[in-house]
C-alpha cells in the first residue's frame, strides 16, 4: 500500500526526514473507519489529559530545580551488559527469553521466533541529531550484531519509540513490520517494502510464522512533526506463541483496559510494563510503578503469576522524577504483591521460567535518596517447582541471546547518603547483594506476602517536564 503524502522539494527541503509522513489514500480512509477515529483524530475510550490544565509554571521551576537535576541521571557508568559472539550461539531453554536493550526495546526470544519491541538505536529520542533528550547508556550491542529478527513492533509515534535511523537500518533485514494504525506512512517513506508493513487497529491480529500479534488498546496520544493532532494510533501488544503469551505496554497511563486484555488473552508469562517518565503533571499519559504492578496483575486476572520486566526508565531523561526511582519503587511493589520481578541491567537477557534474583545495580551509579536506600523485605518462600514459566531469571547467571534463522522492605534506613559522584564516567561501584524474589510454581497460588510494606523513599523534588520528547504538550483531553 503506497499512501504517504509527496512533498513538494522546497517543503522537503525545509521538513526533516524524522518528522515522517502523512497517511493518505486507503491508508488515511482505514483510519478514519476505525472505531478509535472520532472527529478527525484518534481518542482514547475516555477522556484524557496530556498534561494538567495550570502545569506550565510549576513545571519550569522543577526543570530549573538544580537538585532535581542532579538526580535525574546516573552519577557513574551505568553496567551495560554487552553478549558475546558466544552467547548469541544458542537458543533459550525453556523456549522463552527476554532482553531489555533499555528504554522500551525488547528482545523477545519466543517459541523459536524473534520479536523486537520499539527499537530505539539512537544517541537521541528527537527528530534532530544535535538536540533532544540524549542516551544515558550505550546500546549493549550494534544493531548489525542482533541478528536477524523476524518482527519489528511499534508501539506508537512517539521519537523514544519511533526511531527512524533503527528503522532504516532494519528495512534491509526482511523483518516483518506490525504497527499500529497510520504508522505504516512513516516506514513507508523510511524506506521499508510496504509488502513487509502489517497495520492493526486495536484487537485486529497478524500472523508471523506461528506467532499472532494483537493490537490491545492503551491509554495515550501521538504525535510526531507538524503533523495534525492524533493522527497515528498507539497500542499495547500480545504475542501468543504454541507455548507462550507476553505482554507489551507501550507507554500508557493506568485505565481499565488491562483487566480486559488480560481476561481475553492472558494470563502471561511475562508483561513488560511502562513503569518510568510518570509525574503527578501527566497522571493519565504515564503510569507510576504501583500502577505498573496493578495493570500487571489486572493482566494476570487478579494473581501475583507471570514475570513483570519494568521499562520505559533508566535511558533517558523525559521525566522530573529521580533516575533509579522507577526501579526502587517497582520492585518495592512486587516485593509486597508477591509478584517476580525482572530488573536486569541493559542487555543481559533472563528466561521467565528461571528463578530470578533482583541485583539492585543501579544503586551503584545513582544519587541515593535523602534518607537513603530503603530495606526491602524478606523474599517470600517459594512454593514446590511446577513446571510452570511463571517464575523470572537470576540476572546474574541468566542464559544468552540467540540467532535464529530469518525463515523462521520492612526495616531501617540504610546509612545518610553520600555526596554526589564529582565524575559522571567514574566505574561503578559495586552494587548491593542480590536479593531472591517471591515465585508461585503454580499459577493459582499466590506466593506467600512479606509481613509489613516498605517505606520507599522518594525525592522531594516537585514532578515536572516533558511527557514524551519533542511531542506537544496540550491541555486539551484527547478523549471524547
Amino acid at each position: 500500500m503506497t499512501a504517504s503524502r509527496p512533498r513538494p522539494a522546497r517543503l522537503s527541503a525545509l521538513r526533516p526526514a524524522s518528522f515522517g509522513a502523512e497517511p493518505t489514500g486507503e491508508r488515511l480512509a482505514r483510519m478514519r473507519r476505525s472505531p478509535q477515529f472520532t472527529d478527525g483524530q484518534f481518542r482514547n475510550p475516555a477522556p484524557t489529559r496530556q498534561v494538567l490544565r495550570g502545569a506550565a509554571l510549576p513545571m519550569v521551576r522543577t526543570q530549573l530545580s538544580r537538585e532535581g537535576r542532579l538526580r535525574r541521571a546516573p552519577v557513574g557508568r551505568v553496567p551495560v551488559h554487552r553478549p558475546s559472539a558466544a552467547e548469541l550461539s544458542h537458543p533459550p531453554a525453556s523456549g522463552l527469553r527476554l532482553t531489555w536493550m533499555g528504554h522500551s526495546t525488547v528482545l523477545a526470544e519466543m517459541d523459536g521466533h524473534r520479536v523486537l519491541f520499539d527499537p530505539v538505536w539512537g544517541e537521541r529520542c528527537s527528530p534532530f541529531s544535535w538536540a533532544g533528550p540524549k542516551r544515558l547508556h550505550p546500546v549493549p550491542l550494534p544493531l548489525a550484531q542482533l541478528g536477524p529478527v523476524d518482527a519489528v513492533v511499534i508501539s506508537h509515534d512517539h521519537y523514544d519509540h519511533l526511531d527512524m535511523p533503527t528503522v532504516q537500518a532494519l528495512a534491509a533485514t526482511g523483518a516483518a513490520c506490525v504497527v499500529p494504525l497510520g504508522i505504516g506512512a512513516d516506514l513507508e517513506f523510511w524506506g521499508v517494502p510496504p509488502a513487509r508493513i502489517t497495520e492493526l487497529d486495536w484487537h485486529e491480529s497478524a500472523r508471523v510464522g506461528e506467532l499472532t500479534l494483537t493490537a490491545t488498546p492503551a491509554q495515550h496520544f501521538c504525535g510526531r512533526g507538524m503533523r495534525g493532532p492524533q493522527h497515528t494510533l498507539w497500542a499495547s501488544w500480545v504475542v501468543a506463541g504454541p507455548e507462550h503469551r507476553i505482554y507489551h505496554s507501550g507507554d500508557t497511563g493506568y485505565f481499565p483496559g488491562f483487566a480486559e486484555t488480560g481476561a481475553a488473552h492472558g494470563p502471561f508469562d511475562a508483561t513488560m510494563i511502562q513503569i518510568g517518565a510518570y509525574s503527578d503533571f501527566w497522571p493519565d499519559i504515564h503510569m507510576t510503578p504501583e500502577e505498573g504492578l496493578r495493570a500487571h496483575r489486572d493482566l494476570q486476572g487478579g494473581e501475583p503469576r507471570g514475570v513483570l520486566l519494568p521499562i520505559h526508565w533508566g535511558t533517558f531523561n523525559l521525566a522530573p522524577h529521580p533516575w533509579a526511582e522507577p526501579a526502587e519503587r517497582t520492585v518495592a511493589a512486587a516485593f509486597r504483591a508477591g509478584v517476580p520481578v525482572a530488573v536486569p541491567p541493559p542487555g543481559r537477557p533472563f528466561e521467565p521460567a528461571d528463578e530470578q534474583v533482583v541485583e539492585p545495580w543501579w544503586r551503584a551509579v545513582a544519587v541515593p535518596p535523602v534518607q537513603g536506600w530503603p530495606s526491602w523485605p524478606p523474599a517470600a518462600p517459594s512454593p514446590a517447582p511446577a513446571p510452570v514459566p511463571v517464575a523470572a531469571s537470576a540476572v546474574a547467571s541468566a542464559p544468552p541471546l540467540t540467532s535464529i534463522p530469518a525463515h523462521h522492605a520492612a526495616g531501617q534506613p540504610a546509612a545518610p547518603a553520600p555526596a554526589l559522584a564529582p565524575d559522571p564516567t567514574a566505574p561503578a561501584a559495586a552494587a548491593p547483594a542480590a536479593i531472591s524474589t517471591p515465585v508461585s510454581a503454580d499459577p493459582g497460588t499466590a506466593a506467600p506476602a512479606p509481613a509489613a510494606s516498605v517505606p520507599v523513599a522518594m525525592d522531594d523534588a516537585v514532578p515536572g517536564g516533558a511527557p514524551d520528547p519533542v511531542a506537544p504538550a496540550a491541555d486539551t483531553a484527547t478523549g471524547p
